[in-house]
């Protein structure tokens, strides 16, 4: 499967489906990040936001695209839309992660609407909490069970953000995990919103009509 992962600034993905990428990774999944803002506006470190946000996709084995846009200024027009679009296109995507809409940061917002734009036809969106978000109710789950440990060490390669400045409080992601995990009826889940989410079910025969079905179960 090709996966596609926007986010507005360095370390927005890993915190909202980073479980979820390195499930991906696992598997096998083809991965591409989009991260549509440098970050330049928050604490930097010894290295920039974006080396940072290198060293993450790098840990995961994906493509990293930029949007190019100024951090703080995501435009809501066609502009954000077809840098989504294009990435969409790149990717291949089949499956797409993004902000939920329902947050408090201007670029989240953005983020999300120029998403739910680009991927209008698409069969699969999943939308991500982060800690601006506000009314989040999810609705899918993830098990992260395996690798919550390696989620957070994605968070450590944003060094300027985690262990610099404590913008991103890896307890804090540890708890929300085992709480998500509770609701799902697991240890760890990741939790998503779903704009839609087409459920292919494997089959190991098709079975083309239901008089057929009917002789089979007989």
């Amino acid at each position: 499967m090709k996966i596609l992962a926007v986010g507005a600034h360095p370390d927005d993905i890993e915190l909202g489906c980073g479980g979820a990428l390195l499930m991906h990774a696992a598997r096998g999944d083809e991965i591409t990040m989009l991260v549509m803002t440098s970050g330049e506006e928050g604490p930097q470190n010894e290295r920039s936001r974006m080396a940072e946000q290198h060293d993450a996709a790098a840990m995961l084995g994906g493509t990293l695209l930029w949007g190019g846009f100024p951090d703080g200024a995501i435009p809501n027009d066609r502009s954000a839309v077809n840098i989504v679009q294009d990435a969409m296109v790149t990717s291949g995507a089949e499956l797409v992660y993004c902000h939920t809409p329902q947050d408090t940061h201007q670029d989240h917002r953005a983020a999300s609407s120029a998403v739910l734009s680009a991927s209008r036809r698409a069969s699969r969106v999943l939308m991500y909490e982060s800690p601006t978000s506000v009314t989040f109710e999810p609705t899918i789950f993830i098990d992260i069970g395996m690798f919550v440990e390696a989620k957070l060490d994605l968070l450590r390669a944003h060094v300027s953000q985690v262990l610099k400045n404590g913008l991103v409080d890896l307890e804090a992601v540890e708890a929300q995990a085992r709480y998500y995990g509770f609701r799902a009826r697991v240890r760890y889940a990741e939790a998503f919103a779903s704009e839609r989410f087409l459920w292919e079910l494997p089959v190991g025969a098709i079975v083309p009509h239901s008089s057929t079905l009917l002789a089979v179960r007989a």
